[in-house]
């Protein structure tokens, strides 16, 4: 059975940003992101049991740009909660510490 993907509006919002900063400088780019994020839903509706980072924290790097997934799974509901696409050379201190 697969696990259902739930996106926290702060994920939401770092998506949305990326996209349009993406977008300003071309529109194959912004789309390729767009495509990245959607793969990387699907593999983790498939399988989510990717590396643990802290807690109960596993992240998921998007494939071709420097954003990774951080998300909680809950397997008694079958339950993936996406909490952060984080830019991989932000500050490390920013990334999410609770689901």
């Amino acid at each position: 059975m697969a696990y259902r993907i739930l996106v926290s509006p702060r994920a939401q919002k770092e998506i949305e940003n990326a996209i349009d900063y993406y977008a300003l400088n071309s529109t194959v780019a912004s789309r390729k992101f767009i495509a990245s994020v959607a793969t990387a839903y699907q593999i983790l509706s498939e399988v989510p049991f990717f590396t643990m980072r802290y807690k109960d924290i596993r992240s998921f790097k998007i494939k071709y740009f420097p954003y990774s997934l951080y998300f909680v799974v809950y397997e008694e509901r079958k339950v993936v909660r996406v909490l952060s696409c984080f830019h991989n050379k932000r500050n490390p201190d920013k990334r999410p510490e609770n689901g």
